[in-house]
């Protein structure tokens, strides 16, 4: 019987500290943006998503650039590098008193973080077995779960105690903290680099990985308007201190993470998507439904449906999120691994973008977030089919490993 390949070594479990103080910080912002862009610079909910949406363009942009440059040289340099430089960005939002200067720093930000997470989707990769990578990655995963069950509720109540910049500077703090577990990480694997093949498409862009790509920018889209847009759904229904919302959120990620990597490596992959995308549509619909409930029910059973969706809304993500990465790693060789981990972020960073931008457009034009969600529950739908009927016989044909 052959010996099961160690995966808990210390630069991993480094690597898994160092990425959930990167997402503690990066959720401390996430609920209290909406809020503070309105208080502060009085705008609406289009333009809230449009300065949003600045971010994730931002790190759109810069993931094939950044995944060039990790297939040619050492990965951790430049996650160091991309690490300390998102951390120091967050100083910008204690003088950005304009809303140009705002969108400037989210710009920036957006860069960052791009780069940061790119670097560290490929770098963990080095550093674990390939006959437990399904599991590595979602137990890598679940890290950024832990800090969105940690961040969005602290962040509320730092903001509502004190204000939005105490909340920038506590996310320094503990971004520096992160850093100093990043240095701690030692890479010894021997990667193949790409230094002296020529500048081309695939090294930006992994070609084969475009069904998977159309199919997760469809499960992002909506994803978007749960992480920025809650809050404002939550005023609508007239429902008061919802950060535990994104607690519930994390605890329906986790709980599934936990085990989905290792029916991934089982060679359940593409059931798992399956399952995670039937999930995701039941709970786009229920969000939906719950605003023309708020008149028929009292307001406990309305909170307790609307944490409940919550609890659905993890589950679903849980189980696609490291079985399509899995997928995009699998359908490329080991000298484009970061190339393919970077299409799988763009495809979800445009997705989400997208959302952002259409969600909160919906939210100002038409009937509010319920139409948001709707529609949302229907681009799940899409994705189920496209998955099915094309991404799913293509990942099988062109699988790696």
């Amino acid at each position: 019987m052959a010996t099961k390949e160690k995966l808990w070594t210390a630069s991993f479990i480094y690597m898994c500290i160092a990425n959930f103080f990167l997402f503690f910080t990066f959720y401390l912002l996430l609920p209290i943006m909406p809020f503070y862009l309105i208080e502060e610079f009085d705008v609406s909910k289009t333009i809230v998503g449009l300065v949003l949406s600045s971010y994730t363009i931002a790190a759109l942009i810069i993931r094939p650039i950044a995944a060039y440059f990790l297939d040619m040289i050492n990965r951790k340099p430049i996650y160091l590098i991309a690490y300390i430089a998102f951390v120091a960005v967050f100083v910008g939002y204690l003088y950005a008193s304009m809303l140009l200067l705002f969108i400037l720093v989210r710009v920036f930000h957006g860069i960052t973080f791009g780069s940061v997470t790119t670097a560290s989707s490929s770098l963990v990769i080095d550093i674990m077995p390939a006959s437990r990578r399904g599991e590595g990655l979602g137990y890598f995963g679940t890290t950024n779960n832990v800090a969105m069950a940690m961040g969005p509720m602290l962040s509320m109540l730092i903001y509502e105690t004190y204000s939005a910049k105490a909340v920038f500077v506590f996310a320094i703090c503990t971004g520096i903290v992160g850093f100093i577990f990043a240095t701690l990480i030692k890479c010894t694997k021997e990667v193949e680099k790409t230094k002296n093949q020529p500048l081309s498409l695939d090294r930006f862009f992994w070609p084969k990985g475009l069904y998977a790509g159309i199919c997760l920018f469809l499960m992002a889209f909506p994803y978007a308007s749960i992480t920025s847009y809650i809050p404002i759904y939550a005023e609508e229904l007239q429902l008061a201190n919802i950060g535990i919302y994104f607690t519930l959120l994390a605890a329906g990620l986790i709980s599934v993470r936990l085990f989905s990597g290792k029916l991934v490596d089982k060679g359940y992959l593409p059931a798992v998507i399956k399952v995670g995308t039937v999930i995701g549509i039941f709970a786009f619909l229920l969000l939906a439904l719950i605003y023309y409930l708020k008149d028929s029910v009292d307001i406990a059973n309305l909170r307790l449906i609307f944490l409940s969706s919550a609890v659905f809304v993890g589950f679903a993500y849980g189980l696609i999120f490291p079985a399509y990465n899995t997928l995009f790693v699998n359908i490329a060789p080991n000298n484009k691994r970061a190339s393919a981990t970077s299409t799988y972020l763009t495809s979800w960073d445009l997705g989400i973008g997208t959302g952002l931008v259409i969600g909160g457009k919906i939210s100002d034009y038409l009937t509010g977030m319920s139409l948001t969600y709707f529609v949302g529950s229907m681009s799940v739908v899409l994705s189920l089919t496209l998955f099915i009927f094309i991404a799913k016989p293509h990942f099988l044909r062109n699988k790696c490993r």
